[in-house]
């Protein structure tokens, strides 16, 4: 089935702050609207529930951070816990990125902080070397792909997982309408909230398109048509691969009219 002409676009992800985005650019460039609305959202795990995990934080010595969802989720807990971190904690974190975000919550120049220059846990192996002695802990989401507790198995690191958020459907009203021409996955879990807000959802000459392996491979299972992914050879982003997507059915379009 051919696709419809694409006026509206839902992007399955928060609004950026500051409007500043590159869909706004290709919203301008090809007279479309974009609208954001994520699919998803992450919920932290009620104090109730970590609790029955038996983990006391301040067992620890330092924590491991793959992302700065965990850091706000650790740091959401510990508030609501009453837990003042010590000074003497240290931090292991998958990026600079994310190592920069503890300032947030914390002095950074006051703490022990490192963090992979590759952006992968690999990069923290000498840090892990190093401080072989401590006893680390790892906040993740409840689900998760085990990638992070391979690596850390593989090194002999002593840590202790801890499950601090999950990611929930970002729930539709009732009777509310898919008002859009293309929809935007950017994770497995946007596509599994899509059929959980409108089961009897199908896509006809509505436009797919999705960010990563796992997203494409969620949406062909689900049975839908995948009309524009990314990253592929040449198209490195969602945006990018969006701007060849329009301009290919914006083309389509103008040559049935002639």
């Amino acid at each position: 089935m051919s696709v419809r002409k694409v006026k509206k676009i839902l992007i399955s992800q928060p609004k950026p702050v500051d409007n500043k985005s590159p869909y706004y650019e290709i919203a301008d460039k090809f007279q479309v609207e974009v609208e954001f609305r994520p699919f998803i959202k992450v919920e932290r795990v009620s104090v109730k529930e970590f609790r029955q995990q038996r983990i006391n934080i301040l067992d620890f010595t330092a924590i491991i951070f793959t992302s700065r969802t965990a850091v706000d989720n650790f740091f959401s807990l510990c508030e609501e816990l009453r837990i003042t971190i010590p000074d003497t904690m240290k931090y292991f974190c998958i990026s600079e990125r994310v190592a920069l975000y503890l300032q947030k919550y914390i002095v950074y120049r006051k703490r022990k902080i490192f963090f992979s220059p590759t952006g992968k846990m690999e990069g923290l192996s000498n840090a892990f070397a190093k401080h072989a002695k401590e006893k680390f802990l790892l906040p993740v989401p409840e689900e998760h792909n085990g990638e992070v507790t391979r690596f850390l198995d593989e090194k002999k690191v002593d840590y202790t997982e801890s499950v601090m958020y999950r990611t929930v459907s970002n729930d539709y009203e009732e009777g509310e309408e898919l008002d859009c021409d293309m929809i935007i996955f950017f994770s497995p879990s946007g596509v599994a909230s899509l059929f959980k807000n409108f089961p009897d959802f199908k896509q006809g000459d509505m436009a797919i398109g999705c960010f990563g392996n796992t997203t494409a491979k969620a949406v062909r299972e689900a049975g839908l048509r995948l009309d524009c992914e990314a990253p592929l050879p040449g198209v490195p982003s969602m945006a990018a691969a969006l701007e060849l997507f329009l301009k290919e059915n914006q083309k389509k379009h103008a040559q049935k009219k002639e």
